[in-house]
């Protein structure tokens, strides 16, 4: 699958796979983002992309983003679809910080996969669904 891609810089590393480890790509910070604990930023990833019809990107944090930077992703995952492909639809990381902290270009920040839309689904509806319960939420246990 071929997706065009248009970089809003030169300071950060170009999109690649790592090398037999994941599918995800990693996203860098395509700014210095200086955040006090309880601020709120939009980092900018320096990419925007042409995604295929039918496809959408999803944008989570890197399991060692709030390690590093003390911050999290505030809508938790990111969506981004096929429409989302103009020229300046330059993709970001909408940071809520944790702790102060210094994000400098070209930190990988975040990552994404590209998925195919979920397909048209029908509801039916019933009384009873036939199963047996599970115990309801959590109770598989803390160990």
């Amino acid at each position: 699958m071929k997706i065009r891609i248009k970089y809003f810089t030169e300071d950060i590393e170009k999109l690649a796979y790592i090398g037999g480890k994941s599918d995800w790509i990693d996203l860098r910070a395509a700014k210095e983002t200086v955040l006090k604990k309880g601020e709120f930023a939009l980092i900018p990833l320096g990419v925007a992309m042409e995604l295929p019809a039918g496809y959408e990107a999803h944008v989570v944090p890197r399991s060692s983003t709030f390690k590093n930077f003390g911050i999290i992703q505030t809508n938790h995952m990111g969506v981004i679809d096929e429409s989302y492909c103009g020229d300046q639809d330059q993709w970001f990381f909408p940071a809520y910080a944790l702790r102060d902290t210094v994000i400098h270009v070209n930190d990988r920040i975040c990552q994404f996969r590209i998925m195919e839309h979920q397909p048209a689904l029908v509801f039916e509806e019933t009384a009873a669904l036939g199963h047996a319960d599970r115990g309801g939420h959590g109770s598989t246990g803390v160990n």
